[in-house]
């Protein structure tokens, strides 16, 4: 009879607290729970898994887009050199036109001393040949505006048939490669 008793107090509370009902939807919930946490390693697993592939997708699309920036890179590089690939022996030549321009300068007065001069022109012009082939030229200077991109002003002058900031004289010339100065010419510049 105490046993009788016990769980008739039991429903009695249980009823108080709610109804019967209520009671087994709750025991089904506890259930469902019960499944639910049975079920969340899995679940977790697959999340896990998930943002693992995410985050890999995510390091594949950095490393395809590095990739990608490297080939522009050396590709722009390449192009650079190839269109460049002369300058450096061209920077080495120049020294010896200059010299040749001062060798020709030179007044002469006998037939010997000008056939010698004939040959250092025909040379002094296949050089310059050569460097305009490979895409040099030279900066033009005297009458023009300075520009200090072109011009190096070494000197002033105040001279009536020049404007300002022209340059009046040329001591040594300047040369391009392309679109990439070389040197720039030595002027006087004009105040």
């Amino acid at each position: 009879m105490t046993e009788e008793k016990n769980i008739e107090q039991e429903l009695n509370s249980q009823m108080e607290e709610g109804t019967v009902e209520e009671v087994f939807a709750e025991n089904e919930a506890s259930e469902q729970i019960a499944d639910m946490q049975e079920q969340d390693p899995t679940q977790q697993k697959i999340t896990e898994l998930e943002a693992k592939l995410e985050e890999a997708d995510n390091r594949y699309l950095r490393l395809q887009a590095d990739f990608d920036n490297f080939r522009r890179r050396s590709r722009i590089e390449l192009e650079a050199s190839a269109k460049y690939r002369a300058q450096s022996i061209i920077t080495d030549l120049l020294p010896a036109i200059d010299n040749f321009e001062r060798a020709m300068k030179m007044e002469v007065d006998n037939e010997q001393a000008k056939s010698l001069m004939q040959g250092v022109d025909m040379v002094y012009r296949s050089l310059l040949d050569a460097l305009k082939n490979e895409g040099v030229e030279v900066i033009e200077a005297v009458g023009k505006e300075f520009d200090p991109h072109l011009h190096q002003a070494v000197m002033q002058a105040e001279d009536e048939n020049y404007g300002p900031n022209i340059v009046v004289e040329e001591f040594q010339r300047g040369y391009m490669l392309k679109d990439r100065i070389i040197r720039p010419a030595m002027v006087k510049v004009n105040q």
